[in-house]
């Protein structure tokens, strides 16, 4: 039996199983979650239907700010190890076809070049990682690696959940072996659905989704064509650098492709036509559409093909209903222009498992819980909104026959879509704002102090330490990063060389039993860049106050813990 339950988790003599949470789905998301539950020691149960993590590449792109909860959780360096050779580009480039000419082109760095570099970058970047192009499929297998070594998490592979009821005390879910021979109870205080676009936990709470969808575009708006193949004739056929992400842009088939491994394997996906049946194709047809995009044939095996459409701005009605939680492509679908839809369900894990873990360990009440979907909606929406903008601006660009023309109208038409297209790929790929800026202004949990965030810009991030937000970001003098410094819970930063009495902090989170450490960094400029002497960082990395004494500590913390409403009195 792949994934035997953890000795922490309990398995009454009638084979009715007894956890904390409940996870039900094991992408990114799942797995983040049970390795921020898993750290605290929460018992926790994953189920999902597949016998192992993915085989499909699917997401490509790893976010500077979803490597930070990697770093923050101790194998941001194993991430950054795999997918594309350390010195392999990581360009996103546009052809007319990938063998003839090239119209555009973001060069970024390498793997290798991003790890020496991020220490000299400044404003928007400023951060302790940079993103990496690597697919899902070893981002899953790191994150389920890492999450085998809690002893209070158990896997059930190649097991779905069947049906769920759930009360005011808790969760009876049913779950049953994928091959129909064996199914269980399991007890659980809360359920998590993580289980995808057609997630049963949504569809058993009755949420709706909001947003809009069917949006339809010459690309990314309408049924994709998705083909994972092994090419390794594809870079003697290509006359051009190599990239990381490959986009053909022709009249006849536009299409995307990425890397995965940096040598043979590669993730291909084609606009379907109107009147093309997409889910009928064969291994040949694939073949004849990689060709379209190729302007050659090349060589392919292909080791896996289905079809996927693109078009969707969703978020879900609630994230919650009672004792179950909605998280990932349960709670939000994407056209996956940005990258936008891992990296957010990432985020979420983060969000609502360090607040589980206190509820459970009694360390915050259950009203805690509720800032879970005050939070994390207004960034699925936010999110989506950024995601359909890039589908827009790529999707609706018309590729006219011109493009392919030996003629002066074809150099033309060439130069207006490279003017375009160099324009279009820096509003997608070039994002820290939407990377490092997103905020939970109006938060419950919050406590604000009367300033303004900057500006929300998809090119441009403003550090900046109003609550809320990610906290600002340097280096120290040792070589790490300020985050590096952060306690795992709770973290009081001290500031500049003559930082307030703290000791408020430190006797209300000992009453309240939060784990809070004081972090003490004397240099004057800390305290300029946080424009206060004392900053409280949530587990999740963000600020939830900060002020020039500790005289309301007492009340700050009952309120970051959904404890009370903050008042300045």
């Amino acid at each position: 039996m792949v994934g035997a339950l953890s000795m922490e988790v309990a398995t009454a003599g009638n084979g009715e199983i007894q956890t904390d949470v409940l996870v039900v789905g094991g992408g990114p998301c799942g797995l983040m979650l049970v390795n921020e539950l898993g750290r605290r020691g929460v018992r926790a149960l994953l189920v999902e239907a597949k016998t192992g993590t993915a085989f499909n590449p699917q997401a490509n792109a790893t976010q500077a700010r979803t490597m930070e909860h990697f770093r923050r959780l101790g194998f941001a360096q194993d991430i950054r190890d795999l997918g594309l050779p350390p010195d392999h580009p990581t360009d996103i480039a546009y052809f007319t076809r990938f063998s003839t000419h090239e119209l555009a082109r973001l060069r970024l760095p390498t793997a290798r070049q991003a790890t020496a570099s991020v220490k000299d970058l400044t404003g928007s970047w400023s951060a302790a990682e940079l993103p990496h192009r690597v697919s899902q499929k070893f981002v899953e297998a790191t994150l389920l690696r890492h999450a085998r070594q809690w002893p209070s998490i158990a896997f059930r592979h190649g097991w779905r959940l069947l049906n769920f009821d759930h009360r005011q005390d808790g969760v009876e879910a049913h779950i049953g072996a994928m091959d129909g021979q064996e199914a269980l109870r399991v007890q659980a205080r809360y359920l998590v659905g993580v289980d995808g676009a057609r997630s049963l936990v949504r569809h058993k709470l009755g949420i709706a989704w909001g947003g809009a969808t069917g949006f339809r575009r010459e690309f990314m708006g309408g049924k994709m064509f998705a083909v994972y193949a092994r090419m390794p004739d594809f870079y003697s056929a290509m006359p051009h650098d190599r990239a990381w992400m490959y986009v053909s842009v022709n009249a006849r088939r536009r299409a995307f492709m990425a890397s995965v491994d940096g040598h043979s394997e590669f993730a291909f996906h084609a606009a379907v036509h109107d009147g093309e049946d997409a889910d009928c194709w064969t291994e040949e047809d694939a073949r004849r559409i990689m060709a379209e995009a190729m302007g050659c044939a090349v060589p392919m095996e292909v080791l896996s093909m289905t079809t996927w459409t693109a078009g969707h701005a969703l978020v879900a009605e609630r994230f919650r209903d009672g004792r179950v939680f909605l998280g990932g492509d349960a709670a939000h679908l994407f056209t996956p222009t940005g990258g936008l839809g891992y990296n957010t369900a990432v985020e979420d894990a983060v969000n609502i498992g360090w607040k589980l873990a206190h509820v459970l360990q009694g360390r915050a009440p259950e009203t805690l819980l509720d800032s879970y979907e005050q939070e994390r909606k207004p960034l699925a929406e936010r999110n989506t909104g950024y995601a359909r903008r890039f589908a827009d601006s790529v999707g609706l660009f018309r590729a006219t026959p011109a493009l392919e023309e030996d003629t002066p109208d074809g150099t033309r038409a060439r130069q207006a879509a490279s003017d375009y297209l160099n324009a279009h790929v820096r509003l997608e790929f070039n994002i820290p704002g939407v990377t490092f800026g997103g905020r939970y202004d109006g938060s419950p949990i919050v406590v604000p102090d009367g300033t303004q965030p900057p500006p929300d810009h998809p090119s441009t991030y403003i550090p900046s330490a109003c609550p809320g937000g990610r906290p600002p970001h340097g280096w120290l003098e040792d070589g790490r990063s300020l985050f590096d410094s952060f306690h795992t819970e709770w973290t009081l930063l001290a500031l500049g060389p003559e930082p307030p009495g703290h000791a408020p902090f430190e006797q209300a989170a000992a009453a309240a039993g939060l784990d809070l450490r004081v972090v003490f960094h004397a240099a004057q400029h800390w305290r300029e860049l946080y424009e206060a002497p004392l900053v409280l960082i949530r587990p999740d990395q963000i600020v939830a106050w900060r002020g020039e004494d500790a005289s309301d500590a007492k009340t700050v913390l009952a309120t970051c813990v959904g404890a009370g409403t903050f008042s300045a009195d």
